[in-house]
């Protein structure tokens, strides 16, 4: 029964994407998921994550292995991406003299300034005026794939840390100059 009801649902969506010509694929809407000891990243199709992969350069040169100078498949660079975000976490953790374990953060990566914005907009309403943010809610940063680098990262992993760590969720300012002190330090 369950099954029959997942295959109506699934037909339902094609037909409501057909008729209302919705240009975009349904598989490009999917979101996929890489987990870490820390994190769970989410992109919607490869080149968001080779992208989000290029612009973080930090740590070890083997995690940072160039696709354009040689072919790397899409799970090698998930195993450098894997590497790259935990050592980032772990070392903002450091900085801040924060190390404990709570529930892994989100990374969702969007594919441009646009479909950040969007994000923005579905979820406050208002115009988006910054570049990547950490929302407590749901426990996830949010971040573009062609404009992002480690200290941003780290700067919006340490507004998680942070709000997770302390007992009382401390004020923004206070937050704010932490999480900078990350950036500045990291």
């Amino acid at each position: 029964m369950l099954i029959k009801h997942t295959y109506k649902v699934t037909i339902i969506a094609v037909v409501f994407l057909f008729v209302f010509n919705i240009p975009t694929s349904l598989a490009d809407q999917l979101w996929r998921e890489i987990e870490t000891k820390h994190t769970i990243i989410r992109y919607k199709t490869d080149q968001d994550l080779l992208k989000f992969h290029k612009s973080i350069k930090y740590g070890l040169a083997e995690w940072n292995k160039s696709p354009t100078w040689s072919t790397l498949s899409n799970a090698e660079i998930q195993k450098m991406l894997i590497k790259k975000i935990d050592a980032i976490f772990e070392r903002t953790q450091t900085i801040l003299d924060m190390k404990k374990k709570f529930k892994k953060l989100a990374i969702i990566i969007h594919s441009n300034a646009e479909e950040l914005k969007k994000a923005y907009r579905s979820i406050y309403g208002g115009e988006c005026k910054i570049r990547a943010w950490y929302r407590y809610r749901n426990n996830s940063v949010y971040l573009n794939a062609k404009d992002v680098f480690k200290g941003m990262l780290a700067h919006e992993l340490a507004h998680g840390i942070i709000d997770h760590y302390l007992m009382v969720k401390p004020p923004g300012r206070t937050a704010e100059i932490l999480a900078t002190y990350v950036d500045a330090h990291l």
